[in-house]
Order: structure tokens, then C-alpha cells, then sequence
């Protein structure tokens, strides 16, 4: 489904999700804005900052730059529902983290396609991303163990 502004949208039971088609996405739920050259701007989805719900504290594991795989734990989350590792969504070089965010991380919930951007990524190896229509794909796959987690109901 898309809106007027050419977005695509997933609904979250009663909540609408919408991702733009101008940026490609990461299956840890954080999109990739193409910037120069080989550089990708990364923050965090609709779909995640939905579920985190309040983003209050976000903390780096190394300075920028720094070398990173696919995988590397980069830093940590919390919010209102949940504390979380962040991950690498691509091999490559973090050149720069969001300063912004570390005195106030409010952009992530408010701003989270704009000024909510979490790092910097310069890589030549985007195959790990999806494009928008290929991560509306895996939220769908996912949303209904997504939901039972919500509910505290994963093993019934």
C-alpha cells in the first residue's frame, strides 16, 4: 500500500508504518539513505522506532571511524519498552555517529527519517539491503511472531 507521497505503508494492527521509497532498508529494521559516493545514512524504520517506543538513551561502543562487518555490535538502545544492541547492517567503514542524538535522542522518535540518522556507513557492498518493497516483504513474514512477542505469548 502507498500514500500520497509515495510511501509505502505497513499496518502495525491499528498503526500505520510508512517507509519511504527514495532510501533502501536493512533487515535489523533500520533504513539506508544513499548519500556520496559509497557513504549510507542509517537510522531507525517506522516499524522499530513503533516498537521501541520512546527512545530515551543510545550509547556508542567505539568511536567513529571505525572499521565494521556486517554484524558488529556498534551500540546500545533504550526506550520505554525495551533495551537493545545495535548491530552493522553493512561491511565497511562507520565514518561518523549522529552527536546530536547523544544529548538529546528525541529525533529518533520525533524525526526518524530526518534528523533521528544514527551513523554513517561507507561501503560498496549494499547486498545486504533490501529495497522498500522487499522489506515490506519481511514485515509481513515477521509481524505475527511480532506480535505474540508483544503479548508475552511466544511460546503458546
Amino acid at each position: 500500500m502507498t500514500d500520497s507521497s509515495d510511501n509505502l505503508i505497513f499496518m502495525m494492527g491499528e498503526f500505520e508504518a510508512s517507509f519511504p521509497t527514495d532510501r533502501m532498508y536493512a533487515s535489523n529494521h533500520m533504513w539506508a539513505l544513499p548519500g556520496d559516493g559509497d557513504v549510507f545514512r542509517f537510522g531507525f524504520t517506522a516499524y522499530s522506532v513503533r516498537l521501541l517506543q520512546d527512545v530515551y538513551f543510545l550509547d556508542w561502543s567505539f568511536d567513529a571511524p571505525h572499521p565494521v562487518e556486517v554484524g558488529t555490535e556498534i551500540g546500545a538502545v533504550e526506550s520505554k519498552k525495551a533495551e537493545s544492541s545495535l548491530y552493522s547492517p553493512l561491511t565497511g567503514h562507520l565514518t561518523e555517529f549522529n552527536e546530536a542524538l547523544m544529548d538529546d535522542p528525541s529525533a529518533i522518535n520525533l524525526e526518524k527519517y530526518d534528523k533521528g540518522w544514527l551513523f554513517e556507513i561507507q561501503s560498496s557492498d549494499t547486498s545486504p539491503l533490501l529495497t522498500p518493497e522487499a522489506y515490506l516483504e519481511l514485515l509481513v513474514e515477521v509481524w505475527d511472531k511480532t506480535q505474540k512477542t508483544i503479548k508475552g505469548q511466544l511460546n503458546t
